[in-house]
């Protein structure tokens, strides 16, 4: 994904360990996906994670540098 880095910059850190790191977007950012503004956004540094969720959500992928990238869009 192009300008990876300066996504991440507009955005707020929630949560960084060994399996993912969350951000919050508190800017009203676009997606990259849909071009829609998104919720949250989060890289899955492992090949296998699980994300436990405690809404229903819509989501949109893509991938940068091999990471998974989840942009969160709440219905």
């Amino acid at each position: 994904m192009e300008d990876f880095e300066e996504l991440v910059a507009s955005l707020t850190p929630r949560e960084d360990n060994d399996a993912i790191s969350s951000y919050q977007n508190t800017t009203a950012v676009a997606c990259p996906a849909c071009e829609e503004p998104f919720d949250d956004m989060v890289v899955c540094k492992n090949e296998f994670t699980s994300l436990n969720l405690d809404m229903n959500l819509d989501l949109c992928t893509t991938i940068d540098d091999g990471n998974v990238v989840i942009f969160t869009h709440k219905p």
